[in-house]
């Protein structure tokens, strides 16, 4: 089956900027996230994706390359965001231009071979959590340097030696034409030695499977979608060789009473009716989980907005805050008592509607023209 286009999978035009790619790629990466989409394979398979069409447009030089040779120029180990390991193009394409252009289109990671693979963990937080920022213990499913041989890959007692095929550089340079095409040495693996005793433990990998436990600072003022690179904290690498990284991506939860805009919070708080009609003044929660007052004006009608400056939520890398906008419902009342329906209907008799409900009289007024002019 072919492949999609990327621009169709986000949904978005080849001109679309940096921002409209962004808004996008959250839009659709918070509908199919797997956590909200348990045991869904089709919204696995949507959001792995996203991933991947996101990774390769945000960045400039891999959306060029993308534009021009469409998904040729990353064929032979291109990039997946949604899986777990985040390396750049290799092999096809990048190898034949690698020897001209250096590493390929910013795709290959620094690290030399053998570079352990990066890894993706999803973090689920709160709102609260976003606001406060929150440091908190995780347990990542890796690869970590073997015990028993030091991450050598050898049996103690010997060591690596030069591999013959490529005499230690690790790659094989082949001429073709104008072009030089450089490759992995595939008898050492781009490492550039090879072990004739290898370690029985880790079977000369100098690595071993392991869970390991991460101390993780999720700073204030994160936003749902972002991505926290932990430098060094991936698989590790091959016989010693760099170790990769390991990006968190965090899902913030919705919450039950607050909307987030940006830095800006929305709540929605239901007044009575008296308290509307009357003017008084009533407490709405906050973020940080106190109570702020706000004076009721008499006559308060639903809809109206009252703006609390510096209560919305934290800045990223910064000491300010967003603003709070509170919406007022005002509520009907219900279960009247008879003597509060003969009130009301006493209020009823004596109010002028053009006084009292002045919107609702000149409402139907225009109602009344309109239909006078279609008789006419």
């Amino acid at each position: 089956m072919a492949k999609r286009d990327f621009y169709e999978i986000l949904g978005v035009d080849r001109g679309a900027d940096k921002d409209s790619l962004k808004r996008a790629y959250r839009k659709l990466a918070m509908k199919y996230h797997p956590d909200r989409n348990p045991d869904d394979n089709e919204a696995e398979k949507t959001f792995k994706d996203i991933n991947e069409a996101y990774d390769v447009l945000k960045d400039d030089d891999k959306r060029a390359a993308y534009d021009r040779f469409g998904h040729a120029a990353f064929e032979g180990g291109g990039s997946h965001p949604g899986g777990a390991g985040f390396g750049g193009a290799s092999g096809g394409f990048a190898d034949i231009f690698e020897e001209m252009f250096g590493e390929f289109m910013g795709g290959r990671r620094a690290g030399g071979a053998g570079r352990g693979q990066d890894l993706r963990y999803n973090m689920t937080i709160t709102l609260e959590d976003a606001f406060r920022g929150k440091k908190t213990e995780i347990r990542v499913p890796s690869s970590a340097s073997c015990d028993s041989c030091g991450g050598s890959g050898a049996e103690a007692g010997s060591r690596p030696i030069t591999c013959s095929s490529c005499g230690g550089h690790g790659k094989i340079r082949a001429q073709q034409g104008f072009f030089t095409i450089e490759r992995t040495c595939p008898s050492c693996g781009g490492v550039g030695q090879v072990i004739e005793k290898p370690c029985k433990a880790c079977g000369g990998a100098g690595r071993q499977r392991k869970e390991k436990t991460l101390q993780v600072t999720i700073p204030a003022g994160v936003e749902d979608g972002t991505r926290i690179r932990l430098a060094g904290e991936g698989e590790a690498g091959m016989r010693g060789a760099t170790p990769g990284d390991l990006y968190l991506f965090l899902v913030i939860d919705p919450h039950p009473l607050f909307q987030r805009d940006g830095a800006d919070m929305q709540i929605r708080v239901p007044v009575e009716m008296v308290t509307a009609v009357l003017g008084g003044t009533i407490e709405v929660p906050t973020i940080e989980g106190n109570r702020a007052r706000i004076q009721i004006p008499a006559g308060t009608q639903s809809g109206r907005q009252f703006r609390l400056r510096g209560k919305g939520m934290s800045v990223l890398r910064s000491s300010t805050r967003g603003d709070m906008y509170v919406d007022v419902q005002v509520e009907t009342p219900v279960n009247l008592s008879k003597r509060q329906r003969e009130l009301l209907e006493e209020f009823k008799a004596e109010a002028g509607a053009e006084k009292t409900s002045p919107q609702t009289h000149g409402f139907f007024d225009k109602v009344k023209e309109l239909w006078d002019d279609l008789r006419d």
